[in-house]
């Protein structure tokens, strides 16, 4: 009985093990034996007799070949070690018999692998339902019939169908997920992709992120953070229920303002799996902080955010840019775009013209209560027809939220109390809104679908970072980092400033905008952009669409 061990320096297929082997020592990985192997891993597998072991590798990867004799501690291995490049695979036979001294390798060879190759062009041919191709790295996945399972939602990937998607592939996705995009890879090759400069630099830092273990390492931001929710959930309930002065209401609705601010956060960086190790920890953090917390839908969050991230400040794309008839942050909105992601025209009618034009007066009173329209769009998402993960898990939550919040508002001496506390509350929360808006409003937009080959370029262009000094990140909660958060989205929020000075040398180099204001200064240049356009609303000489009423209320985004 032998031992074999394979061990990759860069990622690499293991194609074949005839006979199969009987798995011994995976590295703390479970493996069969078509499987990704990673680098500086290893594979052991325990077998007889004669055995054939092909491998593929790509870009001059180095693959060892290691015998090791099963209870023969003291006689050393055979080895044989071989640099295959990405057009040729490895094949070994290796023959044993019963005397265990006669090992030896009766067949090494390097075998041409006959590529298939298709061009950029028609590539994109295949961008729509049942036929949805994308490239990773050079190599082209079918996903069609897999789209609809895509945690990240269908959306996404027919917006980049047709396309090469690596850097928003390695944004969104740790190592651990390379290894199932085998299965859906289907023998072709991209044969005439040039990677820009600025990609290239991105998958750079990328990968020594990963290798300072930045990703991983999430410190003990969420401890605290949800060590303070929990304290100050605490204050508010007692406050309400045992005092019954004016001023300590007051104090607890500021107080759950916070608190909301928070848990907000919180769900954030849950739904980016930034807080937990597990994916499952992660997906009971977005239910509590999201739906139990805060009563807004983290299916809702997901929906949205997933895409916004991907279309960054794509006016027809981007549904965080899509708050018409109420804003608009460019006058190409007056031409009634249709939304993609919504599915509906944007009608420029005398209700939005109204409502625009007047956009940088409004703009702060509707803050107050933007809260309002995050619980209208969470309800029409979970009462719509459309298919959601964990539906029931996110009714339940809003019911629990909907449940509490209100016992607790009627737990007030009076009605006058009671308006005061929900209005106050609901006022501290706008901080959190106008931050939400200032990272992109004053943004660079643009009309269309996001592609793939400028993923650094698009991010760069739509975000605005938020200066301020360490010690108020937790105010923030991270996203004063914009760009950084949209570069890495899966970095924990306590890793951004890490990664910022580097950032900021590479948008210099590749003379990319690195946009870094204050609080003050990042509103003056929002009310800016919006006054902007509230003029050019303002001029009656613009032809009017036909209104239709429910533009005026569905305020989506």
């Amino acid at each position: 009985m032998f031992a074999l061990d394979l061990k990759c320096g860069r990622p690499s297929i293991l194609h074949r093990l005839v006979p199969a082997p009987v798995l011994l020592h995976p590295s703390g990985h479970q493996r069969c034996p078509r499987s990704l192997c990673l680098p500086g891993e290893s594979a052991e597998f325990q077998f007889s007799g004669e055995i054939d072991v092909v491998c593929s590798l790509g870009g001059g990867c180095c693959l060892d070949l290691q015998i090791d004799l099963v209870g023969k501690i003291n006689r050393p291995p055979a080895v044989r070690t071989a640099t295959v490049d990405d057009t040729t695979a490895l094949h070994w036979r290796v023959v044993f018999d019963n005397d265990p001294d006669s090992v030896w390798f009766i067949m090494e060879e390097k075998m041409e692998v006959e590529k298939k190759y298709i061009t950029v062009e028609e590539l994109k041919l295949h961008n729509k339902p049942g036929d949805l191709w994308i490239s990773i790295q050079g190599k082209i996945y079918n996903v069609s019939d897999w789209v609809n399972d895509h945690p990240g939602g269908a959306t996404i990937l027919y917006d980049l169908g047709g396309q090469d998607v690596t850097d928003g592939f390695m944004a969104y996705h740790p190592s651990t997920v390379w290894k199932r995009l085998g299965k859906y890879f289907n023998g072709y090759h991209l044969k005439d992709f040039e990677i820009s400069e600025a990609s290239k630099d991105y998958r750079k830092l990328h990968a020594e992120i990963t290798q300072m273990g930045l990703f991983e390492n999430k410190g003990h931001g969420a401890l605290y953070n949800i060590t303070t929710i929990v304290v100050l959930l605490y204050l508010v309930v007692y406050g309400v229920l045992k005092s019954d002065s004016v001023l300590v209401h007051f104090v607890c609705a500021v107080m759950l303002g916070v608190l909301w601010i928070m848990g907000a956060y919180m769900g954030h960086d849950a739904g980016h799996y930034q807080v937990m190790a597990s994916r499952k920890w992660n997906q009971i953090i977005q239910v509590l902080a999201g739906n139990c917390l805060t009563g807004i839908s983290i299916a809702w969050w997901k929906w949205t955010h997933n895409q916004h991230h991907i279309a960054c400040n794509s006016l027809d794309y981007d549904p965080d840019l899509q708050h018409m008839p109420v804003f608009a942050v460019s006058t190409k909105f007056f031409h009634s775009l249709t939304s993609v992601f919504y599915g509906r025209k944007m009608d420029f009618d005398l209700v939005a013209r109204f409502l625009v034009s007047h956009q940088h007066l409004t703009y702060y009173p509707i803050m107050i209560v933007g809260r309002v329209n995050l619980f209208i769009q969470t309800f029409l998402l979970l009462s719509s027809k459309r298919s959601i993960p964990n539906r029931t898990l996110n009714i339940m939550g809003i019911l629990f939220f909907w449940t509490w919040f209100p016992l607790l508002v009627m737990c007030l001496p009076s009605w006058t109390e009671r308006v005061m506390f929900v209005l106050v509350s609901f006022t501290v929360t706008a901080l959190q809104h106008i931050q939400f808006t200032l990272n992109h409003f004053s943004g660079d937009t643009y009309l269309g679908p996001p592609t793939g080959n400028d993923w650094f370029e698009k991010q760069a262009a739509g975000t605005i970072d938020i200066s301020c000094s360490k010690y108020m990140d937790w105010f923030f909660g991270g996203l004063q980092f914009q760009l950084e958060h949209h570069l890495f989205p899966r970095l924990p929020r306590c890793q951004l400033r890490t990664v910022s000075p580097t950032v900021k040398e590479l948008c210099k180099k590749h003379n990319l905008p690195h946009r870094s204001l204050s609080f003050w200064d990042a509103n003056v240049t929002t009310i800016r952009v919006l006054r902007k356009a509230a003029l050019q609303a303002w001029d009656m000489t613009l032809p009017v669409p036909k209104n239709l009423a429910w533009e005026a209320i569905n305020t989506h985004g």
